[in-house]
C-alpha cells in the first residue's frame, strides 16, 4: 500500500489578491518560501521516497525547497497542474462581476470542468501509487485540483474545509477505496 503526503504550494501574491491562478505560472512570495522552509523542517523526521510536483513554478519550488532539504528526489508531472481558469485567471470575484456579472460562473469562459480535473487527478494518483506500492510519495500541486480530486476520492468523508498553503493530507491507496488519516494539517506553520 502506498501512502502520499499530499501538498499545497505555499502562498502567492495572487493568493493574497484572492485572483485566480490556474495555469498562470506565479511564483512563490516571501511567505510562501518561509512556509515551505517551514514544512520542509517538519518533513526532515518524515520518511519519503520521493516527490511528484506540478510544473508550474510554485508548486515546483515548494517541492524544490522540501526535496533540497531532504535529499529527496522531485519528478514532475504535468497532470497535477492547477485547473485551467480560462479567461477568470488573474481576476478576483469583483473584477468577474464587473466584467461579466453576478451569472459570470454559468458562462462558458474556458475553465476546465470539475470532472475533467477529478478524472485527471484520480489517474494521476492511482498512477503514481502503483508506480510506488509499498513507498511514501509527496505530491505538490494546487488547491483547486487538490479540493476537487480528494472530494471524489474521499466521498465517504465528509469534507467542506479548502486546503491552506502548505497543508498536508496523508492517503493511503487501498482496496476498494483510498483512507485518509490526515486532512490539512498546517502544524508546521506555528512557527510563524
Amino acid at each position: 500500500m502506498a501512502k502520499l503526503g499530499i501538498i499545497r504550494h505555499g502562498v502567492t501574491d495572487w493568493n493574497d489578491q484572492y485572483r485566480a491562478q490556474g495555469h498562470t505560472d506565479i511564483p512563490l512570495n516571501a511567505e510562501g518560501r518561509r512556509q515551505a522552509q517551514l514544512l520542509s523542517n517538519r518533513i526532515g523526521s518524515e520518511q519519503w521516497h520521493v516527490i511528484y510536483s506540478s510544473d508550474l513554478s510554485r508548486a515546483l519550488e515548494t517541492a524544490a525547497i522540501i526535496g533540497e532539504a531532504n535529499s529527496i528526489e522531485i519528478r514532475v508531472d504535468e497532470r497535477l497542474r492547477e485547473m485551467d481558469c480560462g479567461q477568470i485567471e488573474g481576476t478576483t470575484e469583483q473584477e468577474r462581476v464587473d466584467r461579466w456579472g453576478y451569472g459570470w460562473s454559468k458562462l462558458d469562459l474556458g475553465i476546465e470542468s470539475q470532472q475533467s480535473i477529478v478524472n485527471r487527478g484520480r489517474q494521476c494518483l492511482a498512477d503514481l501509487a502503483d508506480r510506488h506500492s509499498n513507498q511514501n510519495i509527496l505530491v505538490v500541486s494546487h488547491g483547486a485540483f487538490l479540493s476537487f480530486t480528494l472530494r471524489r476520492l474521499l466521498s465517504h468523508i465528509d469534507i467542506t474545509e479548502n486546503l491552506s498553503n502548505t497543508s498536508v493530507t496523508l492517503l493511503h491507496s487501498g482496496q476498494p477505496r483510498w483512507d485518509c488519516s490526515l486532512y490539512n494539517c498546517t502544524k508546521h506553520l506555528s512557527a510563524l
